[in-house]
């Protein structure tokens, strides 16, 4: 029998079929789907050919896909994380467009630090001596293992080697930097006399790291931040604490800010800025001015360091967490009360209503996400909204509407959580989510 891949059409065919004849990146994406195409065993038709280029057409656009987020999830690592305030993405976009002062004193015409658009903001919220920004907290833990412990030891609890997010291990971080890992105690047990017996004439640092996405409950211990500062400074080495996700202001969950570690004797700390600051991605280092200025003058420094769109973005947000905490969104959304969220909850309810989609409130629990605060509970409100397709085919066609709607599925129901919808979204997330579930919606009678 004749093979049915011969009537696929040629490259030229299909761009015309679609109006985009001319378009090198349209080019392209007709090549991977026809490609695709020609190693199925059912051939697809022309309709599902076109579908299937304006699709992968949209990954190849300019900017990339709105998502309206309806998890629950504020730090959401999938979208990117915190998302920016109105003034934080002003100040990136105005940094972005034209000139700067990022390098430059226009006082005395000299050249400048980019650091020094931050240093007011930090030395206020940390008390620390001196600090570093680079582009995420892995490379700022990566910069001082090599600065200064390369070719030395670290001591580190086994409790503490953990692996987060994106398959990040701390033990690899530590063998890509050139110190040598040295374990001490036992997974839920480390007492500081294994810190003791560990240290010896190589060891150039201890190495504290925060527990991030997980909990150690029941028979546990460990060593007092106080008591491995005292032991750093009598055997003159240096206390290396990762916070992870960081908190510059308390938090819900008794989550330690990055004053509180220098003031317990932390001698560098290391936080992320697009996690619990709600800024944009980048790694702070605070701490002795001695140390950071050893990391500041490292080679690897300048591989490392943020660019001038994070830098004027995280100092729109280290303003407002002194002046307006509020305005930042991952605060806004981690605190937000849950009467606040019922109400935003009806609004997107009968916002569905208009639009032909019958719905209900649920209560329903966000999470901080991204490895923050995994054991503080974020009571809230959800819509469950009646739908004439499976909940878990709901949800696939609403991800792949335009705007983007990212819905839960739970106990086979479609939860839409209000908690990371801000208020003056809710008309765009009623349309997008209509289009998909209303009756009469040409996306559920296809």
């Amino acid at each position: 029998m004749p093979d049915p891949r011969r009537h696929l059409p040629s490259v030229g065919r299909l761009l015309r079929e679609a109006g985009r004849e001319g378009s090198p990146l349209a080019a392209w994406a007709a090549r991977q789907v026809l490609a695709e195409a020609r190693g199925r065993e059912e051939v697809p038709d022309q309709g599902e050919l076109l579908a299937r280029l304006s699709k992968l057409l949209l990954v190849v656009g300019p900017e990339p896909v709105r998502v309206l987020n309806l998890t629950g999830v504020v730090i959401h690592t999938n979208l990117g994380r915190s998302p920016l305030s109105r003034l934080a993405a002003r100040a990136a976009a105005r940094a972005g467009e034209g000139y700067t002062d990022i390098e430059m004193d226009l006082g005395s015409g000299r050249r400048g630090t980019r650091l020094a658009h931050i240093h007011p903001f930090l030395d206020l919220l940390t008390g620390a001596e001196a600090h570093l920004v680079v582009n995420n907290n892995a490379a700022g833990v990566f910069l001082a293992l090599a600065a200064l412990a390369r070719g030395g030891e670290v001591v580190i609890s086994r409790g503490e080697l953990v692996e987060i997010g994106g398959s990040f291990r701390v033990p690899e971080i530590m063998a890509a930097s050139g110190a040598r890992l040295v374990e001490v105690g036992t997974t839920n047990r480390t007492h500081l006399a294994d810190y003791e017996r560990a240290i010896g004439p190589e060891t150039a640092a201890i190495m504290r790291v925060h527990p991030s996405n997980f909990r150690q409950t029941g028979f546990v211990t460990s060593p007092s931040l106080s008591e491995l500062a005292a032991l750093a400074r009598q055997r003159r080495i240096v206390l290396l604490d990762d916070l992870g996700s960081g908190s510059l202001l308390p938090m819900p969950g008794g989550e330690p800010t990055v004053a509180e570690r220098l003031r317990g004797g932390s001698d560098l700390v290391f936080f992320s800025g697009d996690k619990l600051l709600g800024g944009p991605q980048a790694g702070l280092v605070a701490g002795r001015r001695q140390l950071v200025d050893t990391l500041y003058r490292h080679p690897l420094y300048r591989a490392v360091r943020a660019d001038k769109m994070v830098i004027a973005a995280l100092r729109a947000t280290l303003y407002q967490t002194l002046e307006e905490p509020s305005a930042i969104p991952a605060r806004a959304m981690l605190s937000a009360d849950p009467a606040l969220l019922r109400e935003r909850a009806q609004d997107l309810a009968r916002a569905l209503q208009e639009r032909g989609v019958d719905s209900r409130l649920v209560p329903h629990e966000g999470r901080a996400g991204g490895g923050s605060l995994p054991e503080v509970p974020l009571s809230g409100w959800a819509v469950a909204p009646s739908s004439p397709l499976a909940p878990q085919d709901a949800q696939a066609r609403l991800r792949l509407g335009r705007p983007a709607v990212l819905a839960v599925v739970e106990a086979d129901v479609l939860l839409l959580d209000v908690r990371t919808l801000p208020a003056d979204e809710v008309p765009d997330a009623a349309d997008a989510i209509a289009r998909v579930l209303a009756p009469a919606s040409p996306a559920t009678l296809r």
